[in-house]
């Protein structure tokens, strides 16, 4: 019997949600919660690309992962702390 609710399809499955729901509330001009929301993806997308890079070798997607990890956090700071 195969599995359906492993630890890679709870990943992808918010990896989707929470990056749509990021992408979405920034293009209805409420970048400060769709900052937080992309945010929130980004440890999905971190998991996942650190996966490809184990797997496929493909350390860009990592790298790319993490700059838009920072990039994010620092858009959060701006909209929230100062």
């Amino acid at each position: 019997m195969k599995k359906y609710c492993t630890l890679n399809t709870i990943m992808q499955a918010g990896l989707l949600v929470f990056t749509t729901a990021g992408f979405l509330l920034m293009s209805m001009k409420m970048p400060q919660y769709g900052l937080i929301v992309t945010l929130i993806a980004q440890i999905f997308w971190i998991y996942s690309s650190y996966k490809v890079w184990k797997e496929a070798g493909q350390i860009a997607i990592f790298i790319n992962t993490i700059a838009l990890t920072i990039i994010f956090g620092y858009g959060v700071l701006n909209y929230w702390v100062l």
